[in-house]
């Protein structure tokens, strides 16, 4: 099953249809949040860039929300302030928001739905944490045969512990980019996307 299952008879896929995914850009991963990351602030400064050039060149939009329903879940609780969107990605009207409850954006389907109904065929993602919700959604819609761009600074990550050593955020967030890249997707700047997308042949 991928995004061609989901489009109507007699459609036909736009070719490079493109779309921008913001995967959990969300309160709790900012400074007095539940869960801070490193960088998230200049991360979600490069990702509101990045959703004002979209809505310039009326590309579709798709916030994704993340809402921890797990027994024992700390951050992205339903009803709180840190599980609402920053306000630096806040949604306007037409933009459509999904709720999730996994870190696979794809894994309930409705994602995969309405990127079908609007015949996208092409991702630019950009998102919250680089190494656990970006990571698997970007390696799912690689699966789901979408081509894939990742804003890598548009992303932010968190310092890991594995077998008593500390990962750095700054290394975590290198290290799963520089997995996902080549294979899963094609990370970029901000920059490097504004100019790809601008292009007369985007």
């Amino acid at each position: 099953m991928d995004a061609n299952d989901y489009i109507g008879p007699g459609d036909k896929p736009a070719p490079h249809e493109t779309a921008l995914l913001l995967v959990d850009i969300q309160n709790d991963y900012f400074p007095g949040g539940k869960n801070e990351l490193e960088g998230s602030v200049a991360a979600s400064r490069r990702a509101g860039e990045l959703l004002a050039l979209c809505r310039r060149l009326e590309l579709p939009i798709i916030h994704v929300q993340h809402v921890s329903t797990r027994p024992g879940a700390t951050y992205f609780l339903p009803d709180t302030a840190g599980v609402r969107i920053h306000e630096s990605v806040a949604p306007i009207a037409g933009e459509l928001v999904l709720q999730k409850h996994y870190p696979n954006a794809f894994r309930d389907k409705q994602l995969l739905v309405q990127l079908g109904l609007k015949h996208v065929a092409r991702l630019v993602i950009c998102g919250m944490m680089t190494h656990m919700c970006v990571d698997a959604t970007v390696r799912a819609a690689c699966d789901l045969k979408f081509e894939c761009i990742l804003a890598g600074d548009a992303c932010a990550a968190k310092a890991l512990a594995h077998e008593g050593r500390t990962v750095a955020a700054q290394d975590v967030h290198a290290a799963f980019l520089a997995a996902l890249d080549g294979t899963y997707a094609k990370v970029m700047s901000f920059l490097e996307v504004a100019a790809l997308l601008s292009s007369p042949k985007a």
